[in-house]
């Protein structure tokens, strides 16, 4: 965006950017043969070939936009004009030539979240709710800005998120203590916050690096976070010359560092506290959780493409190569779970002792949930939630698994099985508003002790089991790179139902997802970005380069654990 000193937004031209493709084999697409669902019938991108969509646009996507902007004196607003579109790539209603009546209000309330800092945008607030007491809402998080650098990428406006990944870059350079305890160098904030001096009239950033949070837990997420966005930046823009600042290479090797440093550990998964995530209070997530090491595997396959072939970058090169077989390896082994494997634990022998043990972890079979046998499908299967010694969480964590589908950490069998596994369970999963964050919710005693009774994380409510729009774009990602955007659309027309109407909640609770969350705050800046990427995502498949790698032959395993998958 060109903006004045004073934030003051001009009249300006979006010129379109189509991502490229070569990291994502399309074609592969073709040969699978269609799985209707039960809707309308009509002409819609999954009914066409990919490369029909993704090569052969129409002329309205190459259409320039112009968009009008107005300051008031106490804010801006952007004056949206039915006649035109909100964003170059702003998908059409299915009835109509006009856009969607919600893409109008969410681009505006999207542009309403940007936060300047000295004249300049560098993010998107949490939530723009006035109802509720602000808390840290009123923050740009690393984690939440994601979706919305995403839609302004696809929108051709890369320069906030230029903006953003240099300032977030520069407050990972700040000494960071909790209490008398310094943390890692390469550790990256949680959040930031602007703050304005009206008498000195200047601008100073605060961050939070933990010591302000709940539970005081780093942000062990943000910097895979920031290495992935980096990687999108430079396959929207194509532009190379910000990853390859010795800042943004030394910040990479700082957050590298921090997780590929050698100790204890005898897996190559990454151990973790609770509350370090995006599920960031006590959920019993703890241990080597699916949401960080689907983060974790994806970061370092971007940072590979991202990392000079300097001398310091192939000494990184050469640890990030060993720890993705390694992960790769493991993840596909222990955390995969379908039919057949459920099958395999429920028989387990357990007190094996030497390296011929089936049983590696000495889980007990009778600590199997009794919901597990009737939630996995015939065909279908997912990454549990979390494998340590003696102890495996079998939740379903969205995120973690729709990662694990984006990086190709999962197999490409294994993503279909987890598309199928969506189907199979959309009343659990999906119900009346998508997404489940986990499944199913801890109750009772299980409650008391995992959460420590937390009175926000009571039964399907926010992390427990909450319906969370912001998921929308990692499944319609999932479902694009899989082939199956069929059920990303029947999942976006579910939320447009209400999402606008609700004033665009922060989470969703109940079994189905249909009370809005009890403390959720209204004009959740990532739920309108959230909707907004999955939107675009679909009217334009190419996008999906942004954030998806194609598998690495290398990597695949030699033996699996189960094929109960493959059909």
């Amino acid at each position: 965006m060109d903006l004045s000193q004073n934030g003051t937004a001009k009249n300006i031209e979006s010129l379109f950017t189509v991502a490229e493709i070569d990291e994502i084999d399309f074609s592969k697409f073709m040969d699978r043969p269609p799985r209707p669902l039960n809707m309308d019938r009509q002409r819609s991108f999954d009914e066409r070939s990919m490369s029909e969509l993704s090569i052969g646009f129409s002329p309205r996507h190459l259409s320039r936009n112009v968009e009008t902007f107005s300051r008031t004196a106490d804010h801006t607003d952007f004056v949206y004009s039915p006649s035109r579109r909100s964003g170059i790539n702003t998908p059409m209603s299915q009835h109509s030539l006009e856009p969607h009546p919600m893409i109008g209000e969410a681009w505006d309330a999207l542009r309403r979240s940007l936060v300047y800092f000295r004249g300049r945008p560098v993010g998107t607030i949490a939530a723009l709710d006035n109802s509720e007491e602000e808390l840290n809402y009123d923050q740009v998080f690393v984690r939440d800005f994601v979706p919305s650098a995403l839609a302004f990428l696809m929108n051709g406006e890369p320069e906030i998120v230029k903006n953003f990944i240099l300032k977030t870059l520069r407050l990972q350079s700040w000494e960071k203590k909790i209490d008398r305890f310094q943390l890692g160098e390469g550790v990256m904030p949680a959040s930031f916050k602007v703050l304005h001096d009206p008498v000195r009239n200047s601008e100073t950033l605060i961050a939070d690096f933990g010591e302000s949070a709940i539970g005081r837990v780093a942000p062990v997420d943000s910097g895979f976070w920031w290495i992935i966005l980096l990687r999108a930046y430079t396959k929207s823009t194509g532009d190379t010359s910000l990853a390859e600042l010795p800042e943004c290479q030394k910040g990479m090797r700082l957050i590298l560092s921090l997780c590929l440093s050698e100790g204890f550990d005898t897996f190559p998964t990454l151990l973790c506290a609770d509350g370090c995530c995006m599920i960031d209070r006590r959920m019993g997530v703890y241990g080597y959780p699916i949401e960080i090491q689907a983060l974790f595997f994806m970061a370092l396959r971007c940072a590979l493409l991202l990392l000079k072939q300097d001398e310091e970058g192939k000494e990184f090169v050469e640890r990030i190569d060993k720890r993705l077989h390694a992960l790769s390896f493991h993840m596909r082994a222990y955390f995969w779970l379908d039919l057949k494997q459920l099958n395999d634990i429920y028989r387990y022998k357990t007190e094996e002792y030497s390296h011929t043990a089936v049983n590696k972890f000495n889980v007990i079979p009778d600590s199997l949930p009794e919901w597990v046998f009737d939630f996995m499908p015939t065909r279908g299967g997912y990454f549990i939630g979390n494998v340590s010694p003696a102890r495996m969480d079998f939740r379903w964590f969205c995120l973690g698994n729709c990662v694990a589908i984006l990086s190709s950490l999962a197999t490409p069998e294994q993503s279909t099985a987890i598309m199928d596994l969506i189907e199979s369970r959309w009343e659990e999963l999906v119900g009346e508003m998508p997404l489940k964050v986990c499944y199913p919710a801890i109750e009772s005693h299980e409650w008391r002790i995992v959460t420590g009774c937390d009175p926000k994380n009571t039964r399907w409510s926010y992390h427990n089991g909450g319906s969370w729009p912001v998921l929308l774009w990692l499944l319609t990602a999932a479902c694009i790179k899989t082939g199956r955007p069929q059920i990303a659309r029947r999942a976006i027309e579910l939320a447009e139902t209400r999402l606008l109407k609700d004033s665009w909640p922060e989470y969703y609770d109940g079994k189905l997802g249909r009370f809005i969350g009890k403390q959720a705050r209204k004009n959740q800046t990532w739920s309108i970005a959230g909707y907004l990427v999955a939107k675009m995502l679909l009217e334009d498949p190419s996008h999906l380069g942004m954030v998806s790698l194609e598998e690495d032959k290398q990597m695949k395993p030699l033996m699996r654990r189960s094929n109960s998958w493959t059909f």
